[in-house]
């Protein structure tokens, strides 16, 4: 296995990019190679497989989307209640709409997991880990909402960010009015 760690970033950075504007179809080794410039043959060398691949990507996916060490510190300072909850969800919403392609190709993976059980295996696991984090925080940090409300949270923001970054059903209502109705509605 090669060791370049910037080199395999900077292909699991191509192949995101491969994910989210060809689909998973277009997702091959070659595709890859040729997005992030590099000789054919090079995305093979770093991930042998397409599972290696994908498991390399949900890795990074993981990296881009984590939040800063400098937020997490500014929230577990701060104030529990419902509007530090709605920060927090706020800057999630922010981070996954900013890094629109990562999302996209998250999507990606999320729909073709529903076919090939090795991607489902994989990004599950992702997926539990990031949930199971999230109820953790949620506690650590005092903040309002049980494992169950945590989860419907989850399931609101995929549709908001789905919403967002395709074709909104109301353009006019901000992510932010959006974000504080669900809190609300959600916090009672």
């Amino acid at each position: 296995m090669a060791k370049n760690e910037s080199r395999r970033r900077l292909l699991a950075d191509a192949g995101l990019t491969v994910l989210a504007r060809e689909g998973s179809r277009g997702l091959t080794h070659r595709a890859v190679d040729e997005a992030a410039g590099v000789p054919t043959g090079t995305t093979s060398n770093y991930f042998r497989s397409r599972e290696a691949l994908v498991t390399g990507l949900v890795d990074r996916i993981g990296e881009r989307l984590a939040p800063s060490e400098n937020d997490l510190a500014r929230r577990g300072s701060a104030e529990p209640g419902p509007s530090l909850f709605a920060d927090y969800l706020r800057d999630i919403v922010r981070r996954l709409t900013d890094e629109r392609e990562v999302t996209l190709a998250l999507f990606e993976l999320r729909l073709e997991s529903s076919r090939r059980p090795e991607v489902a295996a994989v990004l599950g696991a992702w997926q539990r880990a990031g949930f199971e984090g999230d109820v953790s925080f949620n506690a650590a940090a005092g903040l309002p909402g049980s494992r169950q409300e945590i989860a419907l949270f989850h399931y609101a923001l995929d549709g908001v960010l789905l919403d967002r970054l395709t074709t909104p059903l109301d353009p006019e209502t901000s992510t932010d009015e959006i974000i504080d109705a669900l809190v609300s509605g959600l916090l009672r």
